[in-house]
This record gives structure tokens, sequence and C-alpha cells, in this order.
């Protein structure tokens, strides 16, 4: 049993979505013994692959699932710092690059976006033996699930955000490179999403509580500060006495000089 992932044109007018669709061919392969076949069944190991982007780009985890179950669990606990990775037209990998956080797709440097799209090049039985093929990308925010689609199946809410690389060739030297790197984990995906969860939420807490106590300092200070304004009006009042008052109540020279003699 071969497994396909077909890419639907996002340009053209039909619907925006990846078709997953299981076809005999050439090269099988091969599941555990526990996996069952069946389309909208998936199964609980989820197995991802994992790889390191060259030094020079930065610390980056690139990451792809084993088949289309794996590509369903990554679609479905993505982080908003995930940005997906597709050949255009062709069956392929679903690859992503997990920026850090607070990035967007633009901070991504062409080094970045060079092992990425050679990675998913390499991952896609047609398009690792032509040249020129188009590598689409986007923020896996950006990426559509709904009921109707089969395991596997994606679509976009914005088709603008989705963006093109052309690449020319296969280079083996990356692909090698970033196969050195490669690990095979089983992630719980959907704790790892619930802990990062828990964690944002705290810090929004915490931020919120940073804020309140601000602002309550802030409201003191302003009470303390009217508070002075009015006690050295106070004092002032009570402590002036106008030159009419200073006038009034003094004797002139003539009566200076009266007094004296």
């Amino acid at each position: 049993m071969q497994i396909g992932f077909g890419y639907q044109n996002f340009k053209s007018n039909r619907p925006n979505w990846i078709c997953v669709e299981e076809r005999r061919g050439p090269r099988t392969l091969t599941r555990p013994p526990f996996l069952p076949c069946a389309s909208k069944q998936r199964h609980t190991n989820t197995m991802v692959f994992y790889f390191k982007a060259r030094p020079e780009a930065g610390d980056y985890t690139i990451f792809m699932g084993l088949d289309k179950y794996e590509n369903e669990e990554l679609i479905k606990y993505g982080f908003p710092e995930d940005i997906w990775f597709h050949v255009d037209k062709m069956s392929s990998a679903h690859v992503y690059v997990r920026l850090h956080k607070g990035q967007t797709v633009d901070a991504m440097s062409e080094g970045l976006l060079e092992d990425c799209a050679q990675l998913v090049k390499a991952n896609s039985i047609q398009g690792n033996k032509v040249n020129n093929v188009d590598v689409v990308y986007t923020p896996w925010a950006n990426l559509k699930k709904t009921a109707s689609m089969d395991v596997g199946q994606v679509g976009f809410h914005n088709s603008k955000m989705v963006r093109t690389v052309r690449v020319e060739k296969r280079i083996n030297e990356i692909v090698n490179r970033l196969n050195k790197t490669k690990v095979e984990r089983k992630p719980d995906l959907k704790a790892e999403r619930e802990a990062v969860n828990a964690a944002e939420r705290a810090e929004r807490k915490q931020q919120l509580r940073e804020k309140k106590r601000r602002e309550e300092l802030e409201r003191l200070e302003k009470e303390r500060q009217a508070e002075l304004r009015s006690y050295k009006g106070l004092m002032v009042a009570e402590n002036m006495t106008s030159n009419k008052e200073i006038a009034s109540g003094s004797k002139s020279l003539q009566e200076l000089e009266e007094d004296f003699m």
C-alpha cells in the first residue's frame, strides 16, 4: 500500500484542500500490525521524525509525521509558531518548522527556508525525481480542517497567506545533513499542546495580577499627591497675609513719631 498526499492547487477555483489518497504502486509503506488501514480510524502511537536545521540558521527544529495519521495529529495540535510545507501539485509529506515564540514566517532566514524546502522535496515520491518544483508554505494557524475532510486533508483559511518557493534541484548535501540529525519519537502531541496552553494561561494570569498591582500603586500615588497638594494649599492660606491687611494693621510714620514724643 502506497500512501500519497496529493496537493490541490490553491490558486485554482477548486476548493483549497490537501487530498489524501491510498493507491497501489511499486513502492510500499509497511505499517505495524496494530495500525488499521481504515481511512477514518487513527492509531494512538504517533510517530514523528525530528530534524535540526543548519546551525547558522539558529536553533530550529524541523519535523514531519510518518503518514497521514500523524499529519492529522500535527494539524490538530500545532503551535502558532509552526510553519507548514508541502510540494505544490504533487504528493509529499507535510513538513513543519517550529519558530521561536513570537516569531512569524517573515523571521525565517533563507538558509532555514532552504532546509525545509529541500526536506519536503526529498520526501515527495514524484517531486524528488524532478527539478524545478514549487513548495508552498503557510503558518499553521492558516490551515483549515473541517469535519467533512478525510484524514490528512487540509485547507486554508486565507489563500493569500500561502507562499511559494521554487526548488531547482535536490541538494544531497543538505538532505544528508538533515537526515544525520533525524530522531524518531512517539510524542503525546495533545499533552504537549495542553501543557503549553496551561503555561500561557498562567502567564496571562500573572500579567493580569501585575497590571492590577501597578494600577493600584498608581491610584495610591495619585491620592497621595492630591492630599499633599491640598495640605500645601491649606498651609499657604493660613500663613499668607495680604498687603491690605499689613497696611491696615501698621502705624504711619507720623503716628510713630507722636508716640515717641
